[in-house]
């Protein structure tokens, strides 16, 4: 077990580390998903804004 975390730790620190991933790819895919959701916002948000008010409208009255 020792010389598997021996193993382990000279890989890390050597950055030959095979499940380190593709941080480029991850930060693309982190961009696109909230340019996605900005541009959802932008075309549901008067619509969203009407429902918040019917709602809150619907709350107030007696």
């Amino acid at each position: 077990m020792l010389a598997q975390l021996a193993g382990r730790f000279r890989t890390v620190v050597s950055g030959e580390d095979p499940e380190r991933g593709d941080v480029p790819g991850w930060v693309m895919i982190t961009l696109m998903s909230a340019v996605l959701v900005a541009g959802i916002l932008a075309i549901a948000k008067p619509a969203l804004e009407g429902l918040f008010s019917d709602a809150m409208g619907r709350v107030g009255q007696p």
